[in-house]
Formats: C-alpha cells, structure tokens, sequence
C-alpha cells in the first residue's frame, strides 16, 4: 500500500472508529459517575415525613440518554436500570450527545438540597471530572 492508501484509509476508516469510540467511552463513563453520585431517597434524614407510597431512587432512576435532542419527559418507576439502560442507548456516532434528568427537583438536589448529594453537585462534580474522564478512556 501506498502513503496516500495508508492516510487515506487511516483518515475515513480508522480515526472516525476511534473517536467514535472514544465519544461513546465518555458519554458512558459521564452517566456512570452522575448516576452513582445521585442520592436515593431516605426518609430517615428527612425533617417531615415521606409521601404516602414514596419509595427511593426514582432520581436515581431518571437520568436519561439523547442523541441529537434532549430527553424532554420524566421517567415513572424506582428501578435501578439508568446505567444499562443508557450504556444500551449511547451512540457512537459523532454529535450531540445529552444525559439528563427531567425530576422536578433535579435542580434542587445539584444545589445541595440533600444531605446524602456531595456538596460540589451532581453535575458539577463531574463536569471538573471531564479532562480526567477523557484521559481515562483515551488510555
């Protein structure tokens, strides 16, 4: 093979798997570490009791996977399936990528509502955390 075969190959074939990869890696370790940082609902740090029927981790459970839009609705139930279920979901494709969490108090736990959240945030936390999470996957 030529130079140009070996560049021209390494350019439409090769790099593109690679960041795609790469993309994927970190959208996938970003979910991980917003999902495993999010607090589940215990009643017991509460000042006034819970709901009738409130059971924990439906935060935990709404953080979603977009490709190319936002999630715009909240997810019912508690189970604790975000990771598979955006680990399943996460293009490797270039672009727009969105993880999200529609709770209405999504906000207030980012801002140390809860006693369980770090108080660095959710989000907050993890957006410090990006260079890091490149390089971890990059390898």
């Amino acid at each position: 093979m030529s130079f140009s075969a070996d560049l021209s190959k390494f350019c439409h074939k090769e790099a593109p798997e690679k960041t795609n990869k790469i993309v994927r890696g970190v959208v996938i370790e970003i979910a991980n570490r917003l999902i495993s940082r999010s607090p589940v609902g215990d009643a017991s740090y509460w000042q006034s009791p819970p709901p009738a029927g409130y059971v924990g981790g439906h935060f935990r459970h709404n953080w979603q996977y977009g490709f190319g839009s936002a999630p715009s609705t909240e997810l019912g139930g508690t189970e604790n399936d975000a990771k598979a279920r955006i680990e399943s979901q996460a293009s490797r494709e270039s672009g727009q990528h969105w993880i999200v969490n529609n709770t209405p108090y999504a906000e207030r736990l980012e801002l140390g509502w809860s006693g369980q959240a770090l108080p660095q945030g959710i989000v907050g936390l993890t957006e410090l955390e990006f260079p890091e999470i490149v390089r971890s996957v990059v390898g």
